[in-house]
């Protein structure tokens, strides 16, 4: 387990979750502990802030980003620490995401957030969407997309799940117009 400013994160993904922490310098000195976990239902990854600073001042807060140790696709289980390093830093990236959004709310709507997130599903996809968002506006489209063809196309997953991954978050074309979007503005 390495432990960097406020960061701590186990040493099987240091240098994944460093490069996807650099893409984000305003968390810098944000607390935030990437945390393996034997399973998370329905996902691979899963930000939250930590319960304890739900309601300390926005500056005073800490986050934890749970990873789960092994994912079953079809018949074939993967280990997490195993999965290619641009998937990886597509995950994080993706998680830091959430974060962002997360940074950006009250101690009690981080509360209506969670119990939103577990009851509607049109909730949940404005969240996913956003957390994609973040990530390609802090230039990290080339990774949210391997991960999405990995997820879309060469993991072998049930259609039930390809389904689930395509509503909820944005499609590779809908990235490309965001990075046009941004780069539009970067140059004005």
């Amino acid at each position: 387990m390495v432990a960097f400013a406020q960061h701590i994160i186990p040493d099987v993904i240091e240098s994944e979750a460093r490069i996807a922490l650099s893409h984000y310098p305003e968390l810098a000195n944000t607390p935030i502990e990437f945390k393996f976990k034997k399973h998370i239902k329905k996902s691979t990854m899963q930000a939250q802030p930590k319960f304890s600073s739900v309601f300390k001042s926005k500056k005073n807060r800490s986050y934890k980003i749970l990873i789960s140790e092994r994912i079953k696709i079809a018949d074939t289980v993967y280990y997490t620490k195993d999965m290619p390093t641009e998937i990886m830093i597509g995950w994080l990236g993706h998680e830091l995401g959430h974060v962002m959004d997360f940074e950006q709310r009250s101690g009690l709507n981080l509360i209506g957030f969670g119990i939103s997130y577990l009851t509607s599903k049109k909730y949940i996809r404005g969240a996913e969407r956003r957390a994609d968002s973040y990530a390609v506006n802090h230039g990290m489209e080339t990774y949210i997309l391997a991960t999405k063809e990995f997820i879309l196309e060469k993991a072998g997953l049930t259609q039930k799940y390809v389904d689930r991954i395509k509503n909820f978050y944005l499609s590779p074309e809908e990235i490309m117009i965001l990075v046009e979007e941004r780069d539009t503005v970067s140059k004005d």
